[in-house]
This record gives C-alpha cells, structure tokens and sequence, in this order.
C-alpha cells in the first residue's frame, strides 16, 4: 500500500489565484515575446552541437533546439535562467529581491496540493518499453565527457526513516537504454540512500525533466534535512504546488513538469560514471559511482528536455542565488551591518564572494571575513566593501580593493582549510583562503575617502540636452 505522503501544512493564507510564477512553457513563451528566444534549425546534433549552440547564447538569449539529429519528435531547450534578472521576472519580482524572497521562502515552506492526474503523466512508458537512448534527446556536452548527460533533472527521494522528500540535482551519465550513473556528494540524497541501502533495500527515486524557474531554484535550498524543497518552491510561487504521485514509486512530483524518470537507486552496486564537464570549467574526474535502475518515464505530449550546459551561466546562477540566502542569512545572525552578497560569476558563484556593510568598529571586517568562510566551505576568497560599492558590479569592487585595501593590514589567509573537490588548485579539497578588507577605515578622516561626484549629473536629460537634429558633425563646418 502507498505511503501516505507527509507535507508540512503551512499553507494559511496563500491564496492560489494570486500565484504570481510562471510555469515552463509560460517562461519560454515571456522569452520569445521579449526577443530572448532564439531557435535552431532542425537537425542540430546532440553530441556538441547543442551545447555549442547554448554557449554562444550563454546571458543574451534561450535556445530552443526542435527535432534535433536523430530525434524528430524531441525539442531540447537550455540558457532558460541565464541571468539574475531573468530569474527575478519568472517569480514575478525585482532582482533586488531575490535573496529576501528566497530567505522567506525557505524559512516558511508551503505544503503542496496533490492532484489525482497531470500533464506530466500524459504518456507512459513502463518495463521493456523504457529506452533513455532512444526516447529522449539528451545531448552530449564537452569534449572528454563520457558520453550523454541529464543535467537539470531533479532528483526526488523520500526518507526511509520519515517518509519526508528531498529535491537536488545530480549529474546523471546514460550509461545504457535504463541505466543512470549517479554522482551522490555527502548531502540529503546520499543520507537517505544509506539508510536504505543499511536497510537492505534500493532507494526510489523520480527524476523530474523540465520543471518550472521556482522549483529548479528551490532544489538548490541548502535547508535541513527534514525540509522539502517542493514546499519551499511553493513558497517562491506564492500558492501550493501542485503534484501528482509517480505511477510507480511512492513519490509526488511537480504535475506541470515535462518529464519524469521513476526508478531505484541500487544498494551495493558501484559502476564507472565521468568524467563530466562541472561548475568551474573543469572536468570532474571518472571513478566508481552509484547506479539508478530505471523503471518507468511519463511525459506531455511533445515533451521538451531541458539540458543545463556545466559552467555556463544558468549552472551558476542556479547554485548562486540559494548560496547567498543562505550566506546572508548566517553572517547576518551574528553581524546585522551586513547589507547584503554576492558570489561573483567570476568566482564560478561558489569560490567568491563579495560583502556589503557598513563596519562598527576596527576589527569587525575581519571576524565577517571568518564569518563568510563558516558559513560554506566552498567559499576561497572574500572581499569585503562598503555600502557605497556595487556588489554586483565587479569594476567596482575591484576598484575597491584598489584604493581601500593594503596587503600588510588588510589580507587575511587561512592555510590548511576545507574547500571545494572540484577546485583543480587544491588538494583534494584541502586549501587556502583569503579574505581582503577592501572598506574605509572607521577612523579615517572624512575627506581623505570622499568619492568624487559631479552636481546634478544624475538629473541631466539627455534627449533634451543633446542635439537631436541627426547631424551632430555640423558644427565642424560652421
């Protein structure tokens, strides 16, 4: 019998006609009406070509690849939250709220509202009938990748132990028509399969293919364990999410969503999975991996599978956005003059980070530099600003570091720390970090870091105060 699924009710006072996100195809279909959404001819091939076509767009526009080479009936999308901005609108906010938003969200999930059927179960494929290689298009991205990946699928399990669900993304390699090799990093995902796999049994799990901007940004939540990212993307929304259990596992996914690929993460089998182009433009290395045995995969009609290109823009801003709530949320539990971060695209939104304050006292810089380095381990370098500098504007931080920062004084470096296994620099993990106190000294003399200005030039109305006349060389010749 069906474990009876177990949500947090704290879903008081959402009102479910003020939903404010958009679904997928309601975001693909903003994207086109905007001009962001360039489309590829037929045929494009799914080793390379696909991925080759997304980088060039990489933050300036989607891609939509219809019918790709070998699979006519499949379209592939990708680059769909390539920028802050893009984000911001598909939950219906301000760029200037997403931290805060997220911050709510995932301090008051939403329960999710279950439906007994869904566009995602529209086609059914069970048993024998099951072939990744032949059903989906999922293309092959890098060079020295070990062949095809799903990247942006959301991997959903439930804890043997209290019946709660996890959402996250794995990197997952095709290794063979119902075969998917896993890369499980210590986190929830590999905490409930343990306690399966102790258990003697297999973990199910459902892989979920097309999701829509707030459930891809919730599965990134670094939440506690007993916490469901679904609920925290129904916050995000502002009304329940609504799912519909798998048609063989004891597991409810996003109703709306493209795909779903139901199947068992298998206990004590190990087989070789990479290496895979990551995060930080490097590969992650081949090595004994875990293994999901699939069972069953439902659709829409026409499906689209979205693919997430590894280092490009909407990889990291995907693991960025929930990094820095979360960032933000610990620092300022202990320093309110925290305003606000920002890990640097630059940094691959995981390796730098950049803090806004306004420093109390001297010293204060330094104990939110070690603040930052606790608050997640990937974290490598630090740089901190004033109030008057633009977080988001590397130019200006940089310009801060210039003419606020000293070595001898102001560099912090911590030998011998816990970092990043995918950052080539280190030793397996083991590293060094650096924090730069790029603020004003809180004893400096007023004028001595006074930011030069022009009156007014901010009021200047350019179409008024330029000529309009279409011939501005004339007067050389006057």
């Amino acid at each position: 019998m069906m474990a009876a699924y177990k949500w947090h009710d704290t879903s008081a006072g959402i009102n479910k006609a003020e939903r404010r996100d958009m679904d997928l195809r309601s975001w693909l279909t903003r994207l086109n009406e905007t001009g962001r959404l360039a489309v590829a001819k037929p045929g494009a091939a799914l080793r390379y070509g696909v991925a080759g076509l997304a980088n060039r767009l990489d933050g300036d526009k989607a891609l939509v690849a219809p019918a790709p080479e070998g699979c006519a009936e499949g379209t592939v999308i990708s680059g769909l939250l390539s920028r802050r901005e893009w984000m911001a609108e598909a939950l219906g906010i301000e760029p200037d709220q997403l931290l805060s938003e997220f911050q709510r969200a995932a301090a008051r999930p939403v329960a999710c509202q279950t439906l007994e059927a869904g566009p995602c179960q529209e086609v059914v494929h069970e048993g024998e009938a099951v072939d990744l290689t032949r059903m989906l298009p999922i293309p092959t991205h890098n060079e020295h990748d070990s062949g095809a990946y799903i990247s942006a699928g959301l991997m959903i399990c439930r804890d043997p132990r209290t019946g709660l669900q996890n959402v996250s993304i794995h990197r997952l390699q095709v290794s063979g028509p119902r075969e998917l090799g896993a890369l499980l990093l210590p986190r929830h995902t590999l905490a409930y399969f343990t306690a399966a796999e102790e258990a003697g049994q297999d973990l199910e799990v459902a892989i979920v293919i097309g999701a829509s901007p707030a459930c891809l940004l919730a599965s990134q939540a670094i939440v506690p364990i007993d916490v469901d990212e679904l609920e925290i993307a129904s916050a995000l929304g502002g009304a329940p999410l609504d799912v519909v259990r798998c048609k063989t596992k004891e597991l409810f996914v996003p109703a709306q969503c493209e795909i779903v690929i139901e199947g068992r993460l298998l206990a004590n089998t190990m087989r070789p999975e990479g290496p895979f182009g990551e995060f930080p433009q490097y590969y992650g290395a081949r090595a004994d991996r875990h293994v999901v045995e699939v069972d069953c995969v439902t659709t829409r009609q026409r499906p689209l599978f979205h693919t997430i290109v590894g280092g490009g823009l909407e990889h990291l801003i995907l693991g960025g956005i929930p990094r820095e709530a979360t960032i933000l949320n610990t620092i300022q539990s202990m320093f309110p003059s925290v305003s606000n971060v920002h890990l640097a695209p630059g940094g691959t939104c995981r390796y730098h980070l950049y803090v806004q304050m306004k420093p109390r006292q001297r010293g204060e810089v330094k104990n939110v530099i070690m603040a930052a380095f606790a608050a997640h381990y990937d974290i490598k370098q630090v740089v901190v600003v004033d109030e008057d500098v633009d977080i988001y504007d590397a130019e200006m931080v940089e310009w801060a570091v210039a003419t606020r920062f000293q070595a001898d004084t102001d560099l912090l470096v911590v030998a011998g720390s816990q970092g990043s296994k995918l950052d080539p620099s280190n030793d397996e993990g083991l590293g060094a970090k650096m924090g730069l106190d790029a603020t004003v000294p809180v004893d400096a003399p007023a004028f001595r870091f006074k930011r030069i200005s022009v009156p007014g030039e901010q009021e200047i109305d350019l179409s008024m105060a330029l000529d309009q006349s279409g011939n501005p060389g004339a007067w050389m010749y006057q």
